[in-house]
């Protein structure tokens, strides 16, 4: 390769690598939303965290609004979809604070296991139940994703929620959302592709 080729290859390398960081620092920054509503504007939400920041989030087109309703552990079936809140215990199995019962829709919604922001420590496990044991501790559920599973213990004070579905239309003053994915855009305002609301397990 010649000095002149060596040059050009360098240069286009760097030019490359000057668009990529170019576009991540372009690239929108992506938030879950934990608020109550101040105030509903057709699609456009008023709102304030739950450190108290006031916030505009406005509904992506056909976003999908989701009213999140009260369940128990007996509605948890072997082959639902789940999200699991819990804190990791010292014999590696994860102790549920909150589970979600996808419906059938949002399967592979994030499948994985991960941290998670409820509290410091916390995971977040989207995932497949595999097996359920029932004792007079509680449940224990056995629940698979690609590349792994984990033991959920689920304790008697555990919140277990679904989602029902509901429209723009419902979401009023006082409610508590979450979003997951917001783009924060440069005018500020939090872009949702999607909304919870609810007065129970909202937040987890």
């Amino acid at each position: 390769m010649t000095k002149i080729t060596r040059r050009m290859v360098g240069a286009s390398a760097f030019a490359a690598l000057f668009a990529a960081s170019f576009a991540a620092a372009q690239a929108p920054q992506v938030v879950r939303i934990r608020a109550t509503i101040e105030s509903v504007n057709g699609t456009l939400i008023n709102a304030k965290s739950r450190d108290g920041a006031e916030m505009k989030v406005q509904l992506a087109p056909n976003a999908p609004v989701s009213e999140v309703v009260k369940a128990s552990v007996s509605d948890i079936k072997k082959g639902d979809y789940i999200a699991v809140t819990a804190m990791p215990q010292p014999d590696g199995s994860q102790k549920a604070s909150a589970i979600l019962i996808f419906p059938e829709a949002l399967r592979g919604l994030g499948e994985g296991h991960r941290p998670w922001d409820f509290q410091p420590g916390s995971t977040m496990t989207n995932a497949t139940v595999g097996s359920e044991v029932t004792s007079v501790n509680g449940a224990t559920l056995t629940v698979t994703y690609k590349g792994g599973e984990q033991k959920v213990v689920v304790p008697s004070d555990c919140v277990i929620v679904k989602y029902k579905k509901a429209s723009a239309s419902d979401l009023k003053a006082g409610q508590k959302i979450f979003v997951a994915g917001a783009k924060k855009l440069p005018d500020g305002t939090l872009q949702a592709p999607n909304v919870a609301f609810g007065d129970y397990g909202v937040w987890r």
